[in-house]
């Protein structure tokens, strides 16, 4: 809540609506940085900055993973939550057609048809997404979160390469998130929005709970996704966090509803049984 002393002005709130998604995205990198390198240090034991891969080597995954959140929370503004679950659903396919190529992975012929089943089923939740509210499905959006897709596709692939060469789980998200902290708070702090948002979260103490509780539950999400990359491999880990998209899906329409569609659970029944099989 504000006082009457609060900068919070309704200009600089209406800002701060339409800057949320990339600030929180930068909220995440915080924490996550911030919890792998306390974790690294007290529990387990090692030098916190020390790396096995040279720096340059996180230069590729500083990038996705910059691209990931900054491109995944930008298009909330564009398009709903569901699409943007469900899309981010598709980078199944190019990083098992990335780990083939980088990795010499090599996947069964029905494992490609399951992602061309996914594909299907991502184009049946974007139809209904277009019925139901023709101004949610924006073209800008669809373009911000296949650009997350891309980036995710590439991550675990060059997250698996520096497993190989002897990195730790928590090397990799120390060094990674690190650069990507460094790479948004410039960006941040040039165009006003790190302001802004420390302002909203000084005197808005509800919003700042929120942003803790996400951080907190993004730090154990990032933290079990890491260990599947590295004892499973990133299709792996991809494969089950796809899975996990269910669930997503489920609380979204019981926490917000909004419209409903026979092409939402037909889109949705494709992806997730492909995934499933």
């Amino acid at each position: 809540t504000s006082s009457t002393l609060s900068p919070l002005t309704p200009q600089l709130v209406k800002s701060l609506q339409s800057e949320g998604t990339v600030m929180l995205g930068y909220a995440e990198v915080t924490g996550v940085l911030l919890f792998s390198y306390l974790e690294r240090v007290y529990v387990a034991k090692e030098e916190g900055l020390a790396h096995a891969a040279p720096l340059g080597a996180y230069s590729l995954l500083t990038l996705c993973l910059f691209a990931s959140s900054t491109l995944c929370n930008a298009s909330l503004s564009y398009i709903n939550f569901p699409t943007k679950v469900v899309f981010r659903s598709c980078k199944l396919v190019p990083t098992m057609l990335i780990a083939t190529i980088v990795n010499k992975r090599r996947f069964a012929s029905y494992e490609y048809a399951c992602a061309l089943s996914i594909c299907a089923g991502l184009v049946l939740f974007a139809l209904a997404d277009y019925r139901l509210d023709p101004v949610k499905l924006n073209g800008t959006g669809l373009a911000l979160v296949s650009g997350s897709v891309v980036a995710d596709a590439i991550l675990p692939n060059a997250q698996e390469r520096l497993f190989r060469r002897g990195s730790s789980r928590l090397e990799v998200t120390v060094w990674s998130n690190f650069f990507s902290f460094v790479a948004m708070t410039v960006m941040t702090n040039l165009t006003g929005t790190l302001r802004n948002f420390c302002l909203l979260m000084y005197y808005n103490r509800t919003v700042a709970l929120y942003v803790g509780v996400y951080t907190v539950l993004s730090y154990v999400s990032i933290s079990c996704y890491m260990t599947l990359v590295k004892r499973f491999g990133g299709v792996a880990a991809v494969l089950l966090t796809t899975a996990r998209k269910a669930m997503t899906l489920v609380l979204s329409f019981m926490l917000f509803p909004k419209g409903f569609s026979w092409l939402y659970v037909h889109g949705s029944l494709l992806v997730l049984g492909a995934v499933m099989v």
